[in-house]
């Protein structure tokens, strides 16, 4: 008898074993079916049907019958060799289950793993998810504050617009001030001429009543002397305050200067004074260069009359402040000059002490001198006009000791006011201002 085993896994893994081949099918095959269940697979085998296997056995046995004493030991042996073959077959179907269990270890683990894998892709599916939707909201988020900052852009614009508006308009009304304020000015210098003529002529009248021995008729007697400056008539023995005569330099002729013989030891040439606001100090370029005003009172000496003295020798400086509450002040420069009119009266400073502030309220480096009817500031506003005086204006400055004279509770935020600001700031106006030199060998 020939046998043969054949099986089907259930998990669609086919195997045979036996001494045939599987190319046949199984409906020529002509075999018996039997099905095992194996955990989650089955298994079929395909063995010989019994008919064969009985007439084998019945040929066996007709044959053992017939010459017994002869084949019985070669029955034996097709005996041994088919169990020996069934063992064999049996051998190899534990081997073929065994290897079918781990295939199903493999299958199993391999579907863990798929599990395992989707879930991993599903969790990333998910939060690439969540961050499309975080994404579409941050897109939002950004839509909307552009938005915003259009609206804010667009505001700001109109702001912008409007303040450019607002500003050309005020421009305009500061224009038209600045025109009232020239008016004004105007206005006010012929009123402080009308103002000095008449104390002039009571000044006049009071000196022809007075006693012989009077002040007055001491000093029309030293006007009679002439001197270079105040230090020289100083130092000749004339150490009483009042009017001097003195000779501009190289020539011969006289300037009336009054001269202060007590401040710091005397010998002051005084070149400037404010007092009472009764000289109008809103001047051209020659009454500047020639002096104006009473050497009595309000006055300045002329700038080409200081520029030819300063260039002689080496002068000092001295310009001293009064306020409205009684407070005095100094700055003294130590060595001051003016340039010739050629070069505008620039003006020279160096060396600067005092109780009037600890920087010079006088730009530095020197700058021009600059009148109504002559520019020669740094602004393109015109300092002298809008200020009014003739001063070393810079870009309009710090200071202005020839501007409007204001009296007490009308001189507090006055622009073009009697001001020098390293001591009372740029809105004061101050109540008396003298600026005097002496030679600094005095």
């Amino acid at each position: 008898m020939q046998l043969a085993a054949y099986f089907f896994w259930g998990c669609s893994i086919f195997l045979a074993s036996g001494y045939n081949s599987f190319s046949k099918s199984m409906e020529t095959m002509g075999k018996k079916q039997y099905q095992v269940q194996h955990g989650s697979c089955s298994y079929t085998f395909l063995l010989p049907e019994t008919d064969n296997c009985r007439s084998s056995t019945s040929y066996v046995s007709n044959a053992v019958q017939r010459d017994a004493p002869l084949d019985y030991d070669d029955s034996v042996q097709r005996l041994q060799l088919l169990e020996n073959i069934m063992e064999n077959n049996t051998q190899w179907l534990m081997k073929v289950l065994n290897q079918t269990t781990r295939l199903e270890l493999q299958l199993l683990e391999h579907s863990l793993s798929t599990n395992k894998l989707e879930r991993q892709i599903s969790d990333q599916t998910n939060e690439i998810t969540k961050l499309q939707e975080k994404n579409s909201f941050l897109e939002k988020r950004v839509l909307e504050m552009e938005d915003k900052h259009t609206l804010q852009l667009k505001s700001i614009k109109d702001e912008k617009d409007q303040l450019q508006v607002l500003v050309a308009r005020q421009n305009s009304i500061i224009e038209e001030l600045e025109k009232q304020l020239v008016t004004a000015t105007v206005n006010n210098s012929v009123l402080q001429k009308q103002q000095h003529d008449l104390m002039e002529t009571v000044h006049n009248l009071l000196t022809m009543i007075s006693t012989p021995n009077s002040k007055n008729n001491f000093i029309a007697k030293e006007e009679q002397i002439s001197f270079k400056d105040c230090a020289e008539a100083f130092k000749s023995g004339l150490t009483t305050s009042g009017i001097y005569t003195l000779t501009v330099p190289n020539t011969v002729q006289e300037k009336k200067a009054y001269c202060d013989m007590e401040t710091g030891g005397g010998g002051w040439t005084v070149i400037q004074r404010r007092e009472d606001g009764s000289v109008d100090f809103h001047r051209t370029w020659k009454e500047y260069k020639m002096g104006f005003g009473d050497p009595a009172g309000e006055y300045w000496l002329g700038n080409e009359f200081v520029s030819q003295l300063t260039n002689q020798k080496r002068y000092v400086l001295k310009i001293h402040l009064k306020d409205w509450e009684g407070n005095e002040a100094y700055s003294l420069y130590d060595h001051f000059s003016l340039a010739s009119e050629e070069q505008k009266y620039r003006i020279y400073l160096k060396g600067l002490t005092g109780t009037a502030g600890k920087i010079s309220s006088i730009s530095q480096p020197g700058n021009d001198f600059s009148t109504k009817d002559a520019d020669n500031d740094k602004c393109i506003c015109k300092c002298s006009q809008m200020l009014t005086g003739g001063w070393w204006f810079d870009a309009c400055g710090p200071s202005n000791l020839n501007g409007m004279y204001y009296p007490l509770r009308q001189n507090n935020n006055k622009f073009n006011g009697i001001k020098w600001y390293y001591w009372k700031g740029s809105g004061y106006s101050l109540k008396a201002t003298t600026m005097m030199i002496r030679p600094a060998d005095f």
